[in-house]
């Protein structure tokens, strides 16, 4: 625990019910299926599940239960046949935020393994067209087995690093889920004590997202709507980033809905002060949610529809 605290003690003064979070992370995560509506309907699905017996709860988004109990000793038949992918809540959460919408042209430019890309493929009902890139040659293997397994058709893979990606298109929306310290996964070990899912290594992340994000603007049509979201809780790598983004493009940030509990970006920390607009992003704390840790942020690049920055 002292481990924890040492690692956010500058986050105590806005996390709400920090005391709570600390009870929280002795828990597992939760296990979440998603259901492939490409593939089958949810009535379908749930009854698939049922006769599976696995045992399940509603939640806030539709497409998505909480399992309560399965059989671990045997592989699910309904997840060979593509009718669900096992994605945290809060993983569908940024597609939620993006709206994507049958016949649109999306990029997820750090796609792998796919589970938003696939859900973002889901909401487009398989049409339209979207981009999948990474970087990572082995990740590139699983993104691709999971669009398959799951039956889309509508999506074309790339590898590439997203800071450079050249393509000869724009896009109507644009998701950037940024690789980030992973502060949102931790978790204590019973057993040892310590901070399970600690990211290492000395990479300058920061610079890496805004890279990121900027390049996702550039590639964004007059109008379009980028959203960036990292499993952090780290400042630096959220309302930093998007205040980069600010000052360095012309875009604006609006705001939006999400089906659960979330509380508003930070706009000054450790005397710094950031744009109020900062405060339409949304934060998502584990023990809120009961998943796993995340940021949110939406803007739009302004075009002839919705006027001036």
């Amino acid at each position: 625990m002292s481990q924890f605290l040492e690692l956010l003690k500058d986050y105590r003064d806005f996390i709400p019910d920090f005391q709570h979070l600390l009870e929280h992370l002795k828990k597992p995560f939760p296990v979440y299926f998603r259901f492939n509506t490409i593939k089958i309907d949810l009535l379908e699905a749930r009854g698939f599940l049922q006769k599976e017996k696995v045992k399940f709860q509603d939640t806030a988004i539709p497409e998505l239960v909480k399992i309560l109990s399965y059989r671990h000793e045997r592989p699910l038949l309904s997840y060979h046949l593509g009718y669900i992918y096992p994605q945290a809540l809060s993983s569908c959460l940024p597609v939620l935020a993006l709206g994507p919408k049958p016949g649109e042209w999306i990029l997820d430019l750090c796609a792998a393994p796919g589970g938003k890309a696939t859900y973002i493929a889901q909401q487009m009902e398989d049409k339209g067209f979207l981009v999948a890139n990474d970087r990572k040659r082995n990740r590139i293997t699983s993104l691709l087995s999971n669009i398959k397994r799951l039956g889309i058709t509508n999506t074309l893979v790339t590898q590439g690093r997203g800071e450079h990606l050249s393509l000869p298109y724009s896009f109507d929306k644009i998701l950037v889920d940024a690789p980030c310290s992973g502060q949102g996964r931790y978790r204590l070990d019973p057993k040892t004590g310590h901070i399970k899912h600690v990211v290492k290594g000395k990479t300058n992340l920061p610079a890496i997202q805004k890279a990121l994000i900027k390049r996702a603007y550039d590639l964004l049509r007059p109008g379009g709507i980028l959203v960036y979201s990292t499993c952090t809780l780290n400042v630096e790598e959220n309302e930093e980033v998007i205040q980069f983004l600010l000052e360095r493009r012309r875009g604006r940030l609006i705001q939006f809905q999400l089906p659960v509990e979330s509380s508003p970006g930070i706009t000054s920390f450790k005397g710094k002060k950031y744009d109020r607009q900062i405060q339409f992003a949304r934060r998502l704390y584990p023990h809120k949610i009961d998943s796993v840790g995340f940021f949110i942020a939406k803007a739009v690049k302004p075009g002839p529809e919705n006027g001036p920055a």
